[in-house]
């Protein structure tokens, strides 16, 4: 989350919320609240009765009320959205106002990087896509998964079923009954599987891993296939200076990343996924095991030292000149881990690692006895919630916006840096 020079950083906590339950129209209940990225506002979908809901912003009830809504996310911009449904039929709607097109099912709603566009998963009569700010994809499919936006928002690409098949037509399915639809337009190719489509900013351009039979794993580039066959391949991503397509693939048992034209990290790895870039692509990191069930992180091919039984949630600052990620012994007893170091605070969950984009410090929300806090560089800030969301810092890096609420009240705090002592 890219924080904005224009929401209140001045230092101290004020309660936004005095109830976080609150709600001025009559109801029954309310869900599990969402917070606004400026921490100025607390949503929640609440239960009218006799089959209704709204929504509720800081108290106050959207003016539109629906048969159902979930699915409840703020974009990054602020603005506030659900996937509603009126007379059984499924939209979005954003700020209370619902998208004119209406569908079977909608679900998965996601954003741009800057919020700007607002994306969702639907189903019409029996056939899956993608709208994009109120309007769908003009070609539906059979099936449809791994559906993805780009990040400046100028395109929307999922794997598709672009073949029909009847039940246990093995041979069919063998033939190839995948592709690519970018926009809603599927590849000319199609392939026995595709998964985890990339999308390259700017260009549009849109990368898959791909089976071309149950054996044979590789990568395509806009329908174009690797000449190259591995025995398993994971997600690919876009070099973000050169355009160049790198993902993780194995060959003879072990795992490195290749490009279509071999290897650039050797085959070392008995596991190697979830790759990502710096800005300037000079760093690439990616989560790896160097033996089995010992998981790390290695950063231009090196490992980590310190390996655990499972290893997530990596990120790269732009620079590249942090990585982190958190770890875990079979979800529990999780930890952080900063550029091959561990923090030394153990705790019952951790939710994911932010980096500074200015500083490329650390922070993170954590839970430990039951209570949310939030952890700065390895130390902890004296606050605790019952329920928190991620920490985001000042556009300079010099303070970080704590939201969460401690018994009813839903409180924002903007600590300095320096608050950070536990």
């Amino acid at each position: 989350m890219q924080a904005d020079q224009a929401w209140d950083w001045e230092p101290g906590a004020r309660t936004v919320l005095e109830d976080a339950t609150a709600c001025a129209a009559p109801h029954e209940w309310t869900e599990e609240p969402e917070s606004s990225p400026d921490g100025e506002r607390l949503a929640a979908v609440a239960n009218l009765g006799d089959g209704r809901f709204t929504v509720c912003v800081n108290a106050e009830p959207w003016e539109t009320d629906f048969e159902k809504a979930w699915y409840l996310r703020f974009s990054p911009d602020g603005r506030l959205s659900a996937v509603t449904m009126e007379d059984g039929m499924w939209t979005v709607s954003v700020d209370g106002e619902s998208w004119e097109e209406s569908f079977d099912f909608a679900w998965g709603t996601t954003f741009s990087a800057d919020g700007g566009v607002i994306a969702a998963c639907i189903q019409s009569d029996g056939r899956y896509g993608m709208v994009v700010d109120g309007a769908p994809w003009e070609t539906l499919h059979d099936n449809a998964n791994h559906f993805r936006i780009a990040a400046d928002g100028a395109h929307t690409a999922a794997a598709v079923q672009v073949k029909s098949m009847g039940q246990a037509d093995i041979e069919t399915f063998q033939k190839g009954i995948f592709s690519v639809a970018v926009d809603g337009e599927p590849w000319d190719a199609t392939f026995v599987n595709c998964f985890d489509p990339a999308i390259e900013v700017k260009t549009g351009r849109v990368a898959a891993t791909i089976r071309r039979s149950l054996y044979d794993y590789s990568v395509a580039v806009d329908g174009k296939a690797w000449e190259a066959a591995y025995d398993c391949a994971w997600g690919p991503v876009f070099h973000p200076g050169n355009g160049q397509v790198l993902a993780p693939v194995r060959k003879k048992g072990l795992w490195g990343m290749a490009g279509d034209a071999g290897f650039v990290w050797n085959p070392a790895f008995v596991q190697c996924h979830h790759p990502q870039f710096s800005a300037d692509g000079a760093t690439l990191a990616a989560i790896v095991a160097t033996s089995f069930g010992k998981f790390t992180v290695a950063v231009n091919a090196a490992p980590w030292s310190a390996t655990f039984p499972v290893v997530t949630d990596l990120r790269v600052s732009p620079d590249g000149k942090t990585v982190a990620a958190q770890a875990s012994t079979d979800n529990t007893a999780f930890r952080v881990l900063v550029n091959g170091s561990v923090w030394p605070g153990v705790y019952d969950m951790a939710y994911g690692p932010v980096i500074c984009p200015t500083t490329g410090q650390v922070a993170i929300r954590v839970e430990k006895d039951g209570k949310k806090a939030f952890v700065l560089d390895g130390k902890a800030h004296p606050a605790t919630f019952d329920r928190a969301y991620d920490p985001i810092f000042s556009p300079d890096g010099a303070k970080v916006l704590l939201r969460g609420i401690s018994g009813k009240a839903y409180k924002r705090i903007v600590a300095p840096v320096s608050a950070f002592t536990g």
